[in-house]
């Protein structure tokens, strides 16, 4: 045994004997950031919807991986990576999936895919088995292919199949990001393995048998002089993990790992919220003497809320009111809030409430309420569920008259901006940070005008001096041009009508400088049933490509583009969307989203665009695709807020396949109104 490999199993042996063991295993994730050891993977799998930022780094290359539980069994990981300057920057994605669970005589069994839309860099396959001996201790084997049965191979067993699979096909020549399924599989395979000791609840040590042979890297960059590798895994804190390793006999590596579940209650609780007013028991507690107006102690009230009282009235026993809710995330919460102020509001002689939810001042949804179950069941101990079987939830498209004072209104927001870009080779981070200034003028119910005028304070995105090479029209590849004109921007300017043209159908028209790029006039209708899963869209536009400074010229491209789109709401929080029609560009073709979705506002989310235009006409990439993370602000802050921070992780944005960005698209700004949704987000009605 090599001196250095010696040395650095007896300091890994004198740590295990000196620390008490762990009653449970942590499971690690090697440097693909995949449930692993050190760069072999495991049988493992993630919590349940769980989300980690992970980044690692030794002499040859550094990788940093987003991943995510997608399903208890199924995890996938998006990389970027340097690779050396002979290698440069690469994007890759990974799946594993976990086929058999651990059970007291068979350990857990998993399967996975290295690389599968990508240069082929890090191209590899795996069979994997997991199995526990004790409360502490771990054992995994496996057989790789690709890059992992790049050492030490032998022919591939599954060559007794089908012959084919003994030797792996070249990657056919192209401008990357296909599925290179042609290789799965293929080729001479390779035995890896490794063992895992969870000292105690902080610390796990892993030494690994790894069959990758670096075989571009080795004798270029590093001296690979063992397949033996040993690393130490250390909780910082029940979110944060460090790891230091010894690799292949000469290098030593680090990696730090961020790691959060978003079905995970907000470390604020409840948050700060305002408080909550009390329900006023008729006969019991009289109403507050008070020379104001019942509209306007309502609006006072309700103001205090952050509910906007859109207008009210009473009808013998009946009160109605037409709320707008600009605070919290569901729309439960503002129901609930406000049948609470009209308890305290209302006379005696008022028994029923009817709440109308509007959206940008068109009303979705009514919700009937009894007023003595208001009175019943405030503390009742099952007090939702009751209240949601007691409570009549109705589509509506009409309206009550507005208060006399409520239209025309506007407001405005100085706040700062930040803008990234990812993925450039020259630079893989640029951004630019500056301050926005934003608003919007509510002239007539479901008329709005909107603005927002952003200057450039400090950043970079304006040294990228990379050119469009696009065969297509030029409508996201000359996006660098507009960061280096435009830095004091018009970022939108429209005009917006939101109307109810029939029962369970929604419709906007919106006109103006819809985006960056492109102005022009946004047509769309939305069929969404209430009680069921799935609505139907469908969207026409006629947009005119923008001057670079962001201005009010235009430019001489404009095109006709539109989309029919589906939507349904899978069982467990996950959400399909399907969008068929023609792109900025003018091809045609379709998106595929798939998001999972949290009833605190996390989402986290892919998608995958193919239209017409071939492969290599597309250019680097291949096709549209990316990684979508909407991070509630309330979850952060915990204060009551609608706002998200959206994070989108696209490793190339080409011309194909690019859509029309459009601010309030009807099905996000109902869905939440609706009586599906609203009733999943009842929980938060008391409170």
């Amino acid at each position: 045994m090599p001196l250095t490999r010696l040395k650095a199993t007896s300091v890994l042996l004198a740590l295990c004997a000196t620390t008490a063991q762990a009653e449970t295993m942590a499971t690690g994730r090697n440097a693909y950031g995949m449930p692993g050891l050190i760069d072999m993977p495991s049988a493992l799998s993630f919590p349940d919807a769980a989300l980690s930022v992970s980044t690692s780094r030794f002499q040859v290359e550094s990788r940093t991986a987003l991943t995510f539980q997608i399903t208890p069994r199924l995890a996938g990981s998006f990389r970027y990576s340097y690779v050396s300057p002979r290698f440069s920057y690469d994007r890759s994605f990974s799946l594993h999936y976990r086929v058999l669970d651990e059970g007291k005589y068979v350990p857990a069994i998993a399967v996975g895919l290295n690389d599968i839309v990508g240069t082929s860099l890090y191209s590899g396959e795996y069979l994997v088995a997991t199995k526990s001996i004790g409360p502490s201790l771990r054992f995994s084997a496996g057989m790789g292919w690709g890059r992992l049965g790049s050492l030490n191979g032998f022919t591939n067993p599954l060559g007794a199949i089908e012959k084919r699979f003994e030797k792996r096909p070249p990657r056919p020549p192209g401008v990357g990001g296909e599925l290179e399924y042609q290789q799965w599989f293929r080729g001479d395979a390779a035995f890896f393995g490794g063992v895992e000791w969870q000292v105690n609840d902080r610390m796990r040590l892993v030494a690994e048998y790894s069959s990758d042979a670096y075989t571009r890297q080795d004798g270029v960059n590093f001296d690979r002089e063992s397949p033996v590798n040993f690393g130490i895994s250390y909780a910082v804190t029940p979110r944060w993990t460090v790891d230091a390793r010894y690799l292949y006999g000469t290098e030593v590596g680090l990696q730090a790992t961020f790691a959060m579940n978003p079905k995970d209650r907000p470390r604020f609780g409840a948050g700060y919220d305002v408080g909550v007013p009390p329900v006023r028991v008729r006969g019991q507690q009289a109403l507050v003497a008070t020379t104001d107006t019942l509209e306007a102690r309502l609006k006072k009230d309700l103001n205090a809320q952050g509910i906007v009282l859109n207008g009210v009235s009473v009808q013998g026993g009946v009160a109605t009111a037409e709320v707008g809710n600009n605070r919290y995330s569901l729309d439960a919460q503002a129901v609930g809030r406000t049948a609470r102020v009209l308890t305290r509001q209302m006379p005696d002689s008022v028994d029923r409430f009817i709440i109308i939810l509007t959206r940008n001042g068109m009303p979705v949804t009514s919700v009937m309420l009894k007023r003595d179950d208001l009175e019943q069941l405030e503390f009742d101990r099952d007090g939702t569920e009751f209240s949601i079987a007691r409570a009549t939830l109705r589509d509506t498209t009409k309206g009550i008259p507005p208060l006399a004072d409520r239209y025309p209104t506007w407001g405005g927001v100085l706040e700062p901006y930040f803008r990234p870009s990812y993925f450039d080779p020259d630079a893989p981070v640029r951004a630019d940070l500056g301050v926005a200034l934003g608003g919007v003028a509510e002239l007539l119910p479901g008329l709005r005008l909107a603005g927002r005028i952003e200057r450039k304070v400090i950043g970079n995105l304006n040294e990228s001096n990379r050119a469009s090479n696009s065969v297509l029209p030029r409508v996201r590849t000359d996006s660098a041009i507009y960061d280096r004109e435009g830095e004091t921007a018009l970022t939108e300017l429209t005009a917006a009508y939101f109307f109810r043209p029939a029962p369970q159908v929604f419709g906007r028209v919106t006109v103006g400088y819809l985006e960056r790029m492109f102005a022009g006039v946004s047509t769309e209708v939305l069929w969404k049933p209430d009680g069921k899963r799935y609505a139907l869209g469908a969207e026409v536009n006629y947009a005119v490509q923008r001057d670079y400074d962001q201005g009010f010229g235009l430019r001489d491209y404009s095109i006709v583009t539109g989309h029919v789109s589906g939507y349904y709401e899978l069982p467990k929080d996950y959400h399909l969307q399907l969008d068929v029609g023609r792109y900025l560009a003018g091809d045609y073709g379709a998106t595929l989203s798939l998001d999972r979705e949290f009833e605190n506002g996390w989402r986290v989310g892919a998608f995958a665009t193919l239209t017409d235009v071939p492969f290599r006409d597309f250019g680097e990439g291949s096709f549209d695709k990316g990684i979508t993370v909407a991070i509630p602000l309330d979850f952060v802050t915990g204060r009551p807020s609608k706002r998200q921070n959206n994070v989108l992780l696209r490793p190339i944005q080409r011309d194909g396949g690019a859509r029309l960005n459009v601010s309030s698209r009807l099905y996000d700004e109902v869905r939440g109104a609706k009586n599906t949704d609203l009733l999943d987000g009842w929980g938060r009605f008391w409170q």
